[in-house]
C-alpha cells in the first residue's frame, strides 16, 4: 500500500469515527442520597439508582485475600498456665468485605453511555468521607 492509499484509508475511518459521535461523555456529579443512590451532575438534573452503573471503587463488595503470618504474642486469663503468652499461625485464603460505598457529599466522574441514559460511577475524586474503622 502507497503512503497516499494509506492516508486516505486513515482520513476515511477517522471521518466515519466522527460521523459516528463520541463514544462516552465523563462528568462530575455529586452524591445526593444514598438510599436510594441518587446523583445530582447540574442544578437540575438528578441522576438516580436505575440509570447508574456502579464499579468496586464506588460500593461495598467481598474479596478473596490469601494470608500467611503468625499473631503477636498476647496473654490472658488469671495467670494460669493455659493463659500464658502465646501465638497463632494465620494463614489460609479469606474472605473480607471493602467498604467502599458512597457517601452523601462526595463528588464522582461518571461516563454516559453513548446514546443512552445509563451512567457508569467510575470513581469518587477525593478520600472518603466519614471513615469510622478501627484506624479511621
Amino acid at each position: 500500500m502507497s503512503a497516499q492509499n494509506l492516508l486516505e484509508t486513515l482520513q476515511t475511518i477517522a471521518a466515519r469515527q466522527g460521523e459516528a459521535g463520541r463514544p462516552a461523555d465523563y462528568l462530575l456529579g455529586k452524591v445526593e442520597s444514598v438510599e436510594p443512590l441518587s446523583i445530582r451532575v447540574d442544578q437540575k438534573d438528578v441522576i438516580t439508582s436505575e440509570f447508574l452503573i456502579l464499579t468496586d471503587a464506588v460500593r461495598d463488595y467481598d474479596v478473596d485475600i490469601e494470608v500467611s503470618h503468625t499473631t503477636e504474642n498476647r496473654a490472658g486469663g488469671g495467670g494460669d498456665a493455659e493463659f500464658a503468652s502465646h501465638n497463632h499461625d494465620y494463614k489460609g485464603r479469606k474472605k473480607i468485605r471493602v467498604y467502599n460505598s458512597l457517601k452523601v457529599g462526595e463528588v464522582v466522574i461518571l461516563v454516559r453511555q453513548r446514546g443512552g441514559q445509563q451512567y457508569c460511577v467510575l470513581s469518587r475524586i477525593h478520600n472518603h468521607i466519614g471513615l469510622t474503622g478501627q484506624w479511621g
